[in-house]
């Protein structure tokens, strides 16, 4: 199947599956549609033990289509853009330690806690992993990922400073996820024996840095050309915007440097929301209506590849893998709630004031969703990883992910009621 094929597919599906969570199930987006496209994919199994063609071919389909491709190199550039336009940049600078903190520092505890905890409790149910691939898990599975999440959060009357300190938080520590996940697997790829700190220090620093530079500039250069623009030509101003996501997203790749990280500044800096309203004209309301469809419509397609992608998880599932995949749910759990109460609890120290129940929302409300499974995905490339390595880490990611989506998003307005 050719790639417009699969494009036409995607958008078919994309739509078919809406109207149905719209008529009949009436969820979230985000939950309702995972949860459709994750009852077809059982669906296609069961039809599969009867005609196995059936199943052979839409699993391959679903293989052929190369998910963490498109998703880190050309969908989250975009989405992380229109996710960072709407968003409040004065309420961004007011809560930016917070942020900083949370983003930062939580994604270290969280990564250190779920790689100790897999390495020494895997081995109690069967399974021995090198801690440098536990660590790689940690890594890949600490950042809450902003797609979920923030579609999420528009549909709950949360406090506005508790909303920014979770937005701000998951749109940042995705981009930082990305970097620690990429340091690891260079140490992993190159030894523990070759590992320098000096040179682990600099790949990190050109990664975040380098990001977030690129994105100020481009950012910075990109909203002057709109005020210039000045709303006179709509069609311009979105060719623009898109222009400037995909050469940031280009050189970031070519330069090496956190391109998450940059398309998450140039959002900031060229969003309307929390500036003066000398500079807010700078950028037409098409502008926003046009990225906030354009999120809309990726976040249908990924979060139904999500559920599609169970066809070829479950052809490297074991009743041991089961078990692992409840035990690691409960570890990342476990690791975000103490990523988040450290580092809340050291800023109360400095007399820095959270709402009650920040540490359970930011614990709870943690959802993890493509952005993990594409790092998965990605370490299935790599021919120096020990194949059980790489099938056992997709298949927690995927039970991690899925349970994030569906138990802890339906869960969110029991928790939100429970705090007030």
């Amino acid at each position: 199947m050719g790639v417009i094929d699969l494009i036409t597919l995607l958008i078919v599906l994309s739509a078919a599956f809406t109207l149905l969570n719209i008529l009949v199930l009436k969820l979230p987006s985000t939950i309702g549609l995972m949860s459709i496209a994750l009852a077809s994919s059982c669906l296609v199994l069961l039809v599969g033990l009867v005609f196995p063609e059936f199943a052979e071919g839409a699993t391959h389909l679903i293989a052929e289509f190369e998910f963490q491709e498109v998703l880190l190199k050309i969908m989250l550039n975009f989405m992380l853009f229109a996710g960072a336009l709407s968003i409040d940049l004065s309420k961004i600078l007011e809560e930016k330690i917070p942020i900083i903190v949370l983003a930062g520092v939580g994604i270290m505890i969280s990564t250190a806690i779920v790689g100790i905890m897999i390495f020494y409790l895997f081995p109690l149910l069967g399974m021995q992993i090198d801690f440098i691939y536990c660590l790689l898990f940690g890594a890949l599975i600490s950042p809450t990922d902003p797609i979920a999440v923030l579609s999420l959060l528009k549909k709950f009357n949360l406090s506005k400073n508790l909303e920014i300190k979770i937005e701000g938080e998951s749109l940042f520590n995705d981009g930082l996820g990305v970097v620690v996940f990429l340091t690891i697997l260079e140490i992993a790829e190159e030894g523990m024996s070759s590992f320098n700190v000096v040179d682990v220090g600099i790949l990190f620093g050109q990664e975040v840095i380098g990001g977030l530079l690129l994105g100020a500039i481009i950012g910075y250069l990109g909203f002057k050309l709109l005020d210039f623009i000045d709303n006179d030509h709509l069609e311009l101003e979105i060719l623009v915007t898109l222009s400037l996501v995909l050469v940031g997203g280009r050189i970031a790749e070519l330069g090496h440097v956190s391109g998450p990280l940059a398309m998450v500044i140039m959002g900031l800096f060229i969003g309307n929301k929390g500036r003066s309203e000398v500079m807010a004209n700078a950028t037409g309301s098409y502008v926003y209506k046009f990225w906030h469809l354009l999120e809309e419509t990726l976040n249908a397609i990924l979060f139904i590849l999500i559920g599609l992608e169970m066809l070829v998880v479950v052809r490297i599932v074991t009743i041991d893998m089961v078990v692992l995949g409840a035990v690691t749910i409960l570890i990342v759990l476990i690791a975000r709630f103490f990523g988040v109460f450290f580092p809340i609890n050291a800023m109360k120290l400095f007399k820095r004031k959270f709402e009650r129940g920040t540490v359970r929302m930011l614990t709870w409300g943690g959802l993890r969703g493509g952005i993990s499974i594409a790092l998965a995905l990605t370490i299935s490339e790599f021919g120096w990883i020990p194949d059980n390595v790489k099938a056992t880490i997709l298949f927690i990611t995927y039970c991690v992910v899925v349970f994030s989506i569906i138990v802890q998003g339906l869960t969110i307005p029991v928790l939100i009621r429970k705090i007030k």
